[in-house]
């Protein structure tokens, strides 16, 4: 399984939704507080690009000694619909500074600087420390998954349902099967109906691109219809 520091950086340098917390900015909207590009550097800082005019970097550029203190809120949403769609929450605290000179025109990157982090997601609620979160590297399908589970969901809503097969005994009386996660490691399915659990489908071995995932969830439908 993903480590909890992996999960986590794959959250940062994905596409769902942030908000980035400081303290006195609490009375600004929320979309203030939304950065507009996120990125991880060598060095494990995270690296958040905001309008040059905004409050949050006003806020960073006056900082005493850079010691202004944030937390980086991301919230992961299944981008297929089922019930109890959020997937997980990671936060990421630290210290903020203005990049001197970075940024495109009308933006500005600000640097957290990690001290630590924690997620909570479909996998457990784990702290994360710096130096973890700095060595981890994404999800190799991340920014592919949520065209692929669309597309699972589209093209092969039959196929996945087979997979209740390989489950044994524990089908839950679920009626549906909705596929709501994948990583490198396997395909994690929703059912759904009378009961609504997960189940997680590992595959022989971790893969490492998109086509190395098609082979092994052929190998998944082959199992489940044999």
């Amino acid at each position: 399984m993903p480590s909890a520091a992996e999960r986590t950086r794959t959250l940062v340098q994905s596409t769902c939704s942030s908000m980035l917390l400081v303290p006195g900015l609490d009375a600004l909207r929320p979309d203030q507080l939304m950065p507009d590009a996120r990125a991880v550097d060598s060095d494990g800082d995270v690296l958040l690009a905001f309008a040059a005019d905004s409050p949050v970097v006003r806020a960073a550029t006056h900082a005493q000694a850079d010691e202004l203190a944030a937390v980086l809120e991301m919230t992961d949403v299944a981008p297929v619909s089922v019930p109890h769609r959020i997937r997980g929450r990671a936060w990421v605290s630290g210290w903020l500074t203005r990049v001197p000179g970075a940024g495109e025109p009308g933006r500005t990157t600000l640097r957290l600087e990690v001290g630590e982090a924690y997620v909570d997601d479909l996998w457990g609620a784990d702290p994360v420390e710096a130096d973890e979160f700095a060595a981890a590297v994404a999800d190799p399908l991340s920014e592919h998954e949520a065209e692929l589970l669309q597309h699972l969901h589209a093209a092969h809503s039959a196929e996945v349902r087979t997979l209740r097969s390989l489950l044994g005994g524990r089908t839950g009386g679920g009626t549906a099967a909705v596929p709501v996660g994948v990583d490198r490691f396997g395909l994690r399915v929703r059912f759904t109906g009378v009961n609504c659990f997960d189940a997680r489908f590992d595959f022989p071995e971790p893969v490492r691109d998109v086509a190395e995932l098609r082979r092994a969830m052929h190998a998944l439908f082959e199992a489940a219809s044999s």
